[in-house]
């Protein structure tokens, strides 16, 4: 066969890091990854990018040299995406942080509301109610990242993990100060409110559980391919038939349930900006499977049925 000849640039500087001689046609760029870390051990394989353009897309590790649009001799880019951290780990710290900061305001902890009698307990049942579901929420969270979901992307950057524990835990914080506060009044409509939005938010984590299981299982034996989702015989996957990204609908249904629930103002707040969060995520995702599928089904939208 005829071996390759690979010279890595710096993607900003154009420097030469390294040039491999007599790689297999066959290579990945996993082992060429691995290549260069042998030559430069502080930049391991999940804080590589490598390009064909300094301007383009990452390749992915299962791509391979001689597939590429390259000839023998092949010039590639490198980046370094700094620090990184694993996407099991970030969740854990991520979920594990506002089931615990909520605790503190509604076991109404001295330093958060005072000394007085009057704050010690609250005389609404659905503060009860609402600690139940927000702590579910995150324990059901949790249990999916270790035993459900399987990552695409290895690592995310070291340097994110404080900004998104700052929106997390920050949220959770302002949203229990809230709830659990003394002068905290229960929704206008009383029970039907309360029982309507119970209904709504199990249903939705029901939703939520079932599609993370669907996407766990196209991935079983550690396949990367992406696949099209379908729907199974689980009637909660039936809204695969609508939109592309059902888990984000029934994550938005979760919290706007949790908003009619306590009727509270920084719920809601939170659950406008996760809606606009979770809308830029299943656009991305939505217009992914329409470029790599010709067959994807007309029908769906990103997020909405019909709509968005």
């Amino acid at each position: 066969f005829v071996s390759y000849q690979v010279e890595i640039l710096d993607w900003k500087t154009k420097k030469q890091l390294c040039f491999l001689d007599k790689v297999e046609p066959n290579a990945t760029i996993r082992e060429i990854r691995l290549m260069l870390h042998k030559l430069y051990p502080q930049w391991y394989p999940s804080r590589q990018s490598i390009k064909l353009d300094p301007k383009g897309k990452p390749l992915r590790d299962e791509e391979v040299l001689q597939q590429l649009p390259v000839g023998t001799t092949a010039t590639l880019y490198f980046k370094d995406l700094g620090p990184q951290i694993g996407w099991t780990t970030v969740f854990l710290i991520e979920y594990t942080g506002p089931l615990f900061i909520y605790f503190l305001f509604y076991f109404r902890m001295p330093f958060v509301y005072g000394l007085d009698e009057r704050f010690s307990s609250s005389p609404h049942p659905v503060v009860n109610l609402a600690c139940i579901c927000h702590s579910f929420h995150y324990i059901k969270r949790l249990i999916e990242t270790i035993f459900v979901h399987r990552f695409s992307h290895g690592t995310m950057p070291l340097r994110n993990i404080v900004k998104n524990c700052l929106y997390y835990w920050g949220f959770a914080a302002w949203v229990a100060y809230y709830i659990n506060h003394p002068l905290y009044t229960p929704p206008s409509y009383g029970k039907k409110q309360i029982n309507f939005a119970v209904i709504m938010f199990l249903l939705c984590e029901a939703g939520n559980f079932s599609i993370h299981v669907a996407l766990s299982d196209l991935q079983r034996n550690g396949s990367k391919t992406r696949k099209i989702p379908y729907p199974t015989k689980n009637p909660f996957t039936w809204l695969f038939f609508f939109v592309s990204c059902p888990n984000y609908t029934y994550e938005v249904g979760t919290w706007i349930s949790f908003t009619i629930m306590t009727q509270c103002v920084p719920v809601g707040l939170f659950t406008l900006l996760c809606f606009i969060q979770m809308t830029i995520w299943a656009k991305d995702k939505h217009c992914t499977y329409l470029r790599e599928f010709k067959d994807y089904p007309s029908l769906r939208m990103s997020i909405i049925p019909f709509l968005l």
